[in-house]
């Protein structure tokens, strides 16, 4: 179907290594199976003298966490003149700090879940408990805690009491230099892919999760039978369809390119309160876009075989 030569970029240094090496391998074999001639690499320091002695006609970024969604790779394919499927480095900064990405989401009209974002330096100065007592004043419990920039919930957790928080802080900040502390939202967990394989972008059925163990974290989202999967979500028509026009809205306010995964939450009054936006989506067995394209009833091959001819087309 293609005779195009693409560079799977997987791996890494970040926490997320593991996750995006299984996601390469499943990219990789999508794009053989649709004739794609495939190189797989990881994001070391051989990566330039790759891409320099072995020149493909695009690459495509399979890399979770730090430099494969922070922008950086990024920067580096545009200063190489490389395409590469993805969005370009400065979209990819905006939407990898959460902090950020939320306030532009909110200015623009957009519902996500009030958050305090606050650097260990300043528990450290003021006096955590203090600070602490003043996030619970302002956003109540239960709290969502989170790393300011990562993925695949690593350090996530819902913290229930103020007696629970010194402990979730600490092992947030494993994580991250910075917490971000969302006032948690209660409703129905649903993640939404935009893909631009056709002449605009288009979001696919939502899909909704259910964690078996009342949270979507680490151990949910990547072991196989911790969580279920309802695509189109349970949710009425109008609900999806707001579902879809909100990722789409997210999509192009944040400048992001080719796909991306808007994770969010459907609350109790039917409001789709925003949690993050991802660049860089996983597709693992267990993750969201390959069931949301299933669930399309396109092929995961040839819809990166399309967003491949987008980006040669762009280079």
């Amino acid at each position: 179907m293609s005779e195009r030569t693409v560079a799977v970029l997987a791996g890494g240094l970040s926490h997320e290594r593991e996750v995006s090496l299984r996601s390469g391998r499943r990219l990789a074999g999508a794009l053989r199976a649709v004739g794609v001639t495939v190189r797989e690499w990881d994001a070391d320091a051989a990566l330039i003298e790759h891409l320099r002695a072995d020149p493909p006609d695009a690459v495509a970024i399979a890399l979770h966490g730090g430099e494969g969604e922070n922008g950086a790779i990024q920067a580096v394919l545009e200063l190489l003149g490389v395409p590469f499927v993805g969005t370009a480095a400065p979209a990819c900064r905006r939407a990898w700090d959460k902090p950020t990405a939320k306030a532009e989401l909110a200015r623009a009209g957009l519902d996500t879940p009030d958050w305090v974002a606050l650097p260990h330096a300043t528990f450290r100065e003021l006096g955590a408990r203090r600070v602490l007592d003043a996030m619970v004043e302002r956003l109540g419990l239960p709290l969502m805690l989170k790393p300011d920039q990562g993925g695949s919930a690593l350090g996530a957790q819902v913290v229930g009491t103020a007696e629970d928080l010194p402990a979730a802080m600490v092992s947030c900040l494993a994580y991250a230099d910075t917490v971000l502390a969302e006032r948690f939202v209660a409703g129905t967990e649903v993640a939404v892919s935009v893909v631009h394989d056709g002449p605009e972008p288009r979001a696919l059925p939502p899909v909704e999760v259910d964690a078996k163990g009342g949270v979507y974290d680490y151990t949910a989202r990547y072991t196989p039978g911790a969580t279920t999967f309802h695509c189109p979500a349970r949710l009425d028509a109008g609900l999806l369809e707001k579902l879809q026009e909100t990722a789409l809205a997210a999509h192009r306010l944040l400048g992001l390119r080719d796909l991306s995964r808007m994770d969010a939450v459907v609350d109790d009054e039917g409001r789709v309160q925003i949690l993050e936006v991802n660049v860089s989506p996983g597709l693992t067995d267990t993750s969201l876009l390959p069931t949301a394209v299933d669930a399309a009833g396109r092929d995961l091959g040839e819809l990166y075989a399309a967003l491949v001819e987008r980006a040669v087309e762009r280079g």
